[in-house]
């Protein structure tokens, strides 16, 4: 584990090989789990305000799940996430020939809105387990992103480079310049052992 701005960041980060291939996975992670995508509070908050401008590109299932269930909603563990279709994809969830993209980011991407996505969705596979003392940057593994591990190794891709706009956007360029020292570090020791 390393230690940034308390932050503990899992070596996992800098050791395993990470880049996305939607070709190969389809968007699953959009699809598979037991809840939708998790929420900050703030995010939360503002997916009320963004639903106008993001409806036009969603599905119109997901659409009912939103005017049904909200447009965010709390899960089992009393966690914000984005609501479900019928209990499987997440309701922002719009498929272009097979593969799942993301309705809000479309959305941002026309210029609609200034919010991206979920930055649990932006950041994947990293995620933030927090506690009163600290925050925990972690490498979820997940058998459904084992094409992006084949692709990421193939390219020789860490997961904290793939991850810098979402990093960057989270944390500051400053944070993840600290990052990519650390980096610099590990691969140093681990060339030394």
């Amino acid at each position: 584990m390393i230690e940034i701005e308390g932050k503990i960041i899992s070596r996992y980060l800098f050791e395993r090989k990470f880049v996305c291939d939607l070709q190969a996975c389809k968007g699953a992670c959009c699809i598979e789990g037991d809840s939708g995508a998790p929420l900050e509070d703030e995010e939360a908050a503002m997916m009320d305000q963004i639903f106008k401008q993001v409806k036009p590109f969603m599905q119109m299932e997901g659409i009912m799940a939103v005017e049904e269930q909200g447009a965010y909603i709390l899960d089992d563990d009393g966690d914000k996430v984005t609501p479900l279709v019928q209990n499987k994809q997440c309701a922002y969830v719009v498929f272009e020939n097979g593969i799942a993209h993301c309705a809000i980011e479309k959305a941002w991407k026309a210029g609609k809105t200034d919010f991206r996505k979920p930055i649990s969705c932006h950041l994947y596979p990293i995620r933030i387990h927090k506690t009163k003392q600290m925050e925990a940057l972690n490498y979820d593994e997940w058998k459904i992103c084992s094409p992006a591990c084949s692709c990421g190794e193939k390219l020789n891709v860490p997961v904290y480079k793939f991850l810098k706009d979402a990093i960057i956007r989270k944390y500051g360029s400053e944070f993840y310049a600290q990052v990519e020292e650390a980096a610099k570090l590990i691969e140093k020791l681990s060339a030394h052992s």
